[in-house]
């Protein structure tokens, strides 16, 4: 009889049967592989039947192999048990075992002892393994390690799918890479891919220290990621929080959606938005769809809202201007120097459209806007307009300089006009080309103003009852206040005026050229900002 021979499981079932008789369909395609030696067949008093092979024992069942020592096939509960160097070849996937018990009518397997799973791309490991032969699925619940080319991940439990290469993993699920750490309670996992989906709170930390801790998202190996549940990412002085974030490490570029907040502690600066795009590399960052910027202080912290805010390095912003004027290479070189040096102050922010500032003790508005970290200093273009207590402040550009982080003094270019509010209605005014104005403990103190000034105040005695109206132009002049309140005028040159007694003047007529009283454009809380 030559060797070559197959053993229908039908035969293990029902012994020498003719052809004819009933079978199943299913063991039908189970044959012994030829090279295998039956050791002996075995009848018990019970009624079952066992049949032992024994050396390099082979068996295919449909496009499945199985390979051990021994096998012993128990043809009454259809169960066979494998011994010694337990392999089965399942198209792509392979498991190696020391023990098998094996249903042979629902083609599904259960392995012990030292067991290992590889798809070709990552191998598995772990004392315990089920596996369906029908839907290519391995459970373990006992605790397994993959290996999937430098990332090694553990878990308690854990399902593999063989055909999509997934593993769902649960239960203390640790991920160790040379790029990153992660930790979570649940997650997928694709060996191929080597992309992380997780579906629980989860946290990751990469080599150079950020930090990601989120509920549901997806992480590719290489750093691109997509966080679609409340993500906080921490990397350094940057701290950024989204309903959704799609980061990208290749491009630096990490894109947060949502309820967005992104916080520099090193500036003291918070931005909400609802989408706010950072740049790791550059360390720059544009905030849209209602943003609000937030330059803490320890009592006055200051809003800044704007169609759009935008913010990166000063030194870069320098480079920039170096290039486009054609600068010598040597200017760049030492351009590029400065921004290599670690400096809190190399930062600026551009806010365009509807900028609207708003602090306790001062309030602006204008259509663009500039804030260097350097000088502190707010740079207000297209129709500014700054409010101090009582005091209206407008021109065609306005600079507001700040001194530890309060405001001091400020400069008004073109067309500059200061309104100071004494009742409803009634005004001091004063009007001139350009403006410098000085703040004491956060409130006006005192103006100067040159070219072409004028001022119209109105007289008060020590009880505030008016005496006068004083309508006055010079070259320039020095206006004072107390409190808030212009209190008195001081002329330079060229000075010609007129002294209207308060019975002969209304209010009304006295308005300077270009007055306007825009207090309702004034921001009147925080909370206008934040809606």
């Amino acid at each position: 009889m030559k060797i070559r021979q197959f053993f229908l499981l039908c035969f293990l079932f029902c012994g020498y049967v003719s052809k004819g008789q009933a079978g199943s369909d299913t063991m039908k395609t189970v044959e012994i592989l030829p090279g295998t030696k039956i050791q002996r067949s075995q009848n018990l008093p019970d009624g079952t039947k066992l049949q032992t092979w024994v050396g390099n024992v082979a068996m295919r069942q449909g496009t499945t192999f199985f390979y051990c020592d021994s096998l012993i096939v128990n043809t009454t509960t259809k169960v066979a048990e494998a011994f010694g160097n337990v392999r089965i070849i399942d198209d792509t996937t392979q498991i190696r075992s020391g023990y098998l018990r094996y249903l042979l009518d629902r083609r599904y397997a259960y392995l012990q002892k030292g067991v290992r799973l590889t798809d070709g791309q990552g191998v598995l490991t772990t004392p315990e393994l089920e596996y369906d032969v029908n839907t290519k699925i391995a459970i373990y619940n006992n605790g397994g390690r993959l290996v999937s080319k430098k990332s090694v991940l553990t878990s308690r439990q854990g399902v593999y799918y063989s055909d999509t290469r997934d593993i769902f993993f649960k239960q203390d699920v640790v991920l160790r890479d040379p790029g990153y750490y992660l930790k979570t309670d649940s997650m997928f996992y694709n060996t191929e891919t080597q992309q992380a989906r997780f579906i629980t709170d989860t946290y990751i930390r990469d080599s150079s220290g950020r930090v990601i801790r989120t509920k549901e998202g997806t992480f590719q190996k290489g750093g691109s990621a997509n966080f679609t549940q409340r993500t906080t990412i921490e990397d350094k002085c940057l701290r950024v929080t989204g309903d959704n974030i799609i980061s990208d490490d290749v491009t630096g570029i990490s894109q947060i959606e949502g309820n967005a907040i992104l916080i520099d502690s090193c500036q003291g600066v918070i931005i909400l938005g609802n989408r706010i795009f950072a740049n790791k590399r550059t360390e720059a960052y544009l905030a849209t769809r209602k943003p609000v910027m937030i330059i803490k202080q320890e009592r006055d912290s200051i809003f800044v809202s704007a169609d759009t805010l935008f913010s990166a390095r000063l030194t870069d912003l320098v480079k920039t201007v170096d290039t486009s004027q054609k600068a010598k290479p040597k200017t760049i070189k030492n351009s590029t120097a400065k921004a290599a040096k670690p400096d809190s102050t190399n930062r600026y922010f551009e806010a365009f459209r509807n900028v609207r500032i708003f602090s306790d003790s001062l309030q602006a508005v204008s259509d663009s806007m500039f804030y260097s970290f350097k000088d502190s200093t707010f740079r207000l273009y297209q129709n500014p307009i700054v409010w101090n207590g009582k005091n209206q402040v407008t021109g065609d550009t306005i600079y507001l300089f700040t001194k530890n982080k309060k405001a001091d003094r400020f400069r008004v270019f073109e067309n500059s006009f200061v309104i100071n509010q004494v009742q409803e209605n009634i005004f001091n005014q004063v009007r001139s080309t350009r403006m410098n104005g000085y703040f004491k403990d956060g409130v006006i103190d005192s103006l100067e103003a040159k070219g072409f000034a004028e001022t119209v105040y109105f007289m008060q005695d020590d009880d505030s009852a008016f005496t006068g109206i004083n309508q006055t132009t010079s070259d320039a002049m020095d206006v004072f206040f107390t409190n808030g309140d212009l209190q008195r005028v001081v002329f330079r040159r060229s000075v010609k005026g007129t002294l209207w007694p308060i019975s002969q003047k209304s209010p009304s007529d006295v308005l300077l050229k270009g007055f306007q009283w825009l207090d309702k454009r004034r921001p009147k809380s925080k909370y206008e900002l934040l809606d």
